[in-house]
């Protein structure tokens, strides 16, 4: 599956959130061993819709990845390190899906 970084989320990803790389991107991608959710809230919707989960780099650096998906193509919203309730939020709800 394709992963589209734009440039201007890219340059942010750098400025604004720790100098993260598309490598470390790509890495979450084929790390994530919990669901992947839906951001059904309100203000955050699109179409198609906002997808997010969280899991960590080959070096062991936690993100959030949130992107959206046409076809067989990713295109990144944007991607940081959470906050502890994030994950715990996140792992909850994996959890919750596993019934």
């Amino acid at each position: 599956m394709k992963i589209v970084i734009s440039p201007a989320i890219a340059k942010k990803l750098v400025a604004k959130h720790g100098g993260i790389r598309d490598v470390e991107i790509r890495q979450a991608f084929a790390n994530r061993v919990g669901q992947i959710l839906v951001d059904d809230r309100e203000e955050h919707a699109s179409d198609p819709p906002t997808h997010w989960f969280c899991a960590k780099t080959d070096t062991g650096r936690m993100l959030k990845i949130v992107y959206v998906r046409r076809d067989d193509t990713i295109f990144l919203k944007t991607a940081y390190e959470p906050a502890l309730p994030t994950v715990a939020f996140y792992r909850r709800m994996c959890l919750a899906g596993r019934s």
